[in-house]
């Protein structure tokens, strides 16, 4: 595009093309609400900036060039460009479409699927895309605005959020079923001194909350391996290689069948909260908020409720 058409504006093409159908400046004038010289004005303007004729008197009354054709059809173009946008803009300001960029911390897979299906049930125009991982890469996505808003239990430290309750996230200890502290009342920390701790990555919430446990527990035990996913952990202690802290929304199932066991110690279950997190300078679009009201308000209802006691 030439620098001069650069400074083409809507009200000059829309003064053309109302010129050009309707055969006259009077009737673009009426055409537009505006005055016959306020149409002449822009079309002058258009024709300096374009450097060419860009409107032509014949005997059928005012038609365009050859040139002035070739800017009607960008003209016609740009109006419909602009009302494809209008008409999105317009469908953004409900709740009934757009998208939403969910982060979901990797613990809270085993609830937060099950809540984004409802509500997509009852928003079916609604677009997701979803992020799971750990605690850091999602706090980074939360950081870099590449996120709407992330379910997590521990809020980042590093920048001012706002964040709403979903509900309550217990954390148990859990051991092989033939584990000797399996179903017994209340150890004494003294118990666990010698046993061997699986831990979660670096990075990890999960991670963090049992390096808390070991320390208010005053016991200095073996750690064992590292282990990057929920799953894995549940694996290793059935095997038998050791204990695990761990959500106890991620074993739910196997506490109910007896796949696992349960250490009941002192500060034990750990209780935190399920929440979802945004940037407090992110605004969210209808679509992200009507979502992030309906975690708030009945996404406690998709957590796990069996295998607990």
């Amino acid at each position: 595009m030439s620098l001069a058409l650069q400074n083409v504006t809507l009200r000059q093409l829309r003064a053309l093309m109302a010129t050009a159908e309707t055969g006259s400046v009077a009737a673009a004038a009426r055409r537009l609400h505006v005055t016959p010289p306020a149409i002449s004005l822009q079309l002058k303007q258009l024709e300096n900036n374009a450097g060419v004729p860009l409107i032509e008197r014949t005997s059928e009354g005012m038609r365009p060039t050859d040139a002035g054709r070739v800017l009607l059809e960008a003209a016609h173009q740009i109006e419909g460009i602009l009302k494809d946008s209008s008409e999105t803009l317009e469908k953004m300001k409900g709740a009934h479409t757009g998208l939403v960029r969910v982060g979901v911390v990797s613990t809270a897979k085993y609830f937060a699927p099950a809540a984004l299906a409802e509500f997509r049930r009852e928003h079916r125009e609604v677009e997701m895309r979803l992020f799971v991982g750990n605690r850091d890469a999602t706090v980074r996505r939360l950081a870099d605005f590449e996120l709407d808003f992330a379910i997590m239990g521990r809020p980042p430290l590093d920048f001012p959020v706002e964040r709403s309750i979903i509900g309550p996230h217990p954390h148990v200890l859990i051991c092989p079923p033939d584990h000797p502290l399996n179903g017994r009342g209340r150890v004494q920390p003294a118990e666990l001194a010698h046993e061997t701790f699986l831990m979660r990555e670096k990075g990890s919430g999960t991670r963090a909350l049992t390096e808390r446990l070991i320390a208010r527990l005053d016991i200095e035990p073996k750690i064992g391996m590292e282990i990057g996913s929920n799953e894995t952990i549940k694996q290793a202690v059935m095997a038998g290689l050791g204990i695990a802290l761990i959500s106890a929304h991620t074993v739910a199932w196997e506490l109910e069948e007896g796949r696992l066991g349960l250490i009941r110690a002192p500060g034990l279950p750990m209780m935190r909260q399920w929440q979802v997190v945004r940037r407090r300078e992110k605004h969210l679009l209808p679509a992200a908020e009507a979502l992030w009201s309906f975690l708030a308000a009945r996404g406690a209802a998709f957590l796990p409720r069996f295998g607990l006691h």
